[in-house]
């Protein structure tokens, strides 16, 4: 696990390559490592057996050192972007968007992973415990709530975009308390010890999702759950890397993603437990449907302060 600052003063030793220089040589002469940040949707044992597999496999294809680094907060990703020290990251949309606004374009996308069903994206859901009374979120007045991070699009900003569609405009006096649990797991955990009575979460289908990886874990039961609130389809979290990096180290490293389904199959399919098809290019302009969310959540920042 690490933090903002962490990043900053611990990678600030990492070479960084301007245009100009990384034209003098092969980019592997210029970035003999690249970090790769990911932003907590569980916890960091986890995400280190999930991700470990293909971060040996983009340190083969490239043929440099990618040192993979498992955040605490999304914003420390945001953060390690923005100084320049961190050179891929997997974001959730609204972080991505986030890490594209401070940056002012520094970082950009570059893929997303489709669904076992061909599709792009997935939703926000509202889970609360099998035995529960609510059956909708104006059922939970007065009850407490599990957010999952301030940049966290289906634990935070779409769930606030959709309550605010309700008539729910402030949460803080809907609902008895509002807590971040920092993560899709501490929130899923935070209903099932009965500290949150709701938790949101990210869903791509009754067999891939937060929950149902927790699942797999033997973390919940399946049972002692269910869905009180579905949103609509949001755009696919995706990788995306610092544009200052040179033309070529894009394309090898656009190469290895595309490819890895045939090339590692075993630790491409760890990522998802199988249930991804393989990556999908994007662009900014995939994400432009968020950057419109992200100033909804801003301007209700804005009238909150």
């Amino acid at each position: 696990m690490f933090d903002r600052r962490q990043i900053v003063a611990g990678l600030a030793g990492l070479p960084f390559a301007s245009a100009a220089a990384s034209a003098q040589g092969a980019w592997q002469t210029r970035f003999p490592e690249l970090v790769f940040a990911v932003v907590p949707a569980e916890n960091a044992s986890g995400l280190t057996e999930r991700m470990a597999p293909f971060n040996a496999y983009l340190s083969k294809e490239l043929g440099v050192k990618v040192t993979l680094r498992i955040a605490n907060d999304y914003a420390a990703v945001i953060e390690g972007q923005r100084a320049g020290q961190i050179h891929l990251g997997y974001y959730g949309p609204s972080s991505y968007v986030r890490a594209h606004t401070v940056t002012n374009g520094g970082v950009e996308p570059f893929v997303t992973t489709i669904n076992s069903d061909g599709s792009i994206g997935y939703y926000s859901v509202l889970y609360v415990k099998a035995n529960s009374t609510a059956a909708s979120i104006q059922d939970l007045k007065g009850k407490n709530l599990c957010l999952v991070d301030p940049n966290s699009t289906s634990g935070n900003n779409v769930p606030r975009f959709a309550m605010s569609r309700m008539g729910i405009a402030n949460p803080d006096q809907h609902f008895a308390r509002v807590v971040y649990a920092g993560s899709h797991e501490n929130a899923i955990t935070a209903v099932a010890q009965g500290t949150c009575d709701a938790a949101f979460n990210w869903w791509n289908s009754e067999q891939d999702s937060n929950f149902s990886r927790m699942v797999n874990k033997n973390m919940v039961r399946n049972e002692d759950f269910k869905i009180i609130f579905k949103s609509d389809l949001i755009a696919g979290s995706p990788y995306a890397w610092l544009t200052a990096l040179p033309a070529d180290a894009k394309a090898a490293i656009l190469k290895a993603f595309l490819e890895a389904p045939q090339k590692d199959k075993a630790a491409f399919d760890r990522l998802s437990d199988g249930k991804d098809r393989g990556f999908q290019k994007v662009t900014h302009q995939d994400y432009i449907p968020v950057v419109e969310l992200q100033k909804f959540v801003d301007q209700m920042r804005r009238a909150r302060s």
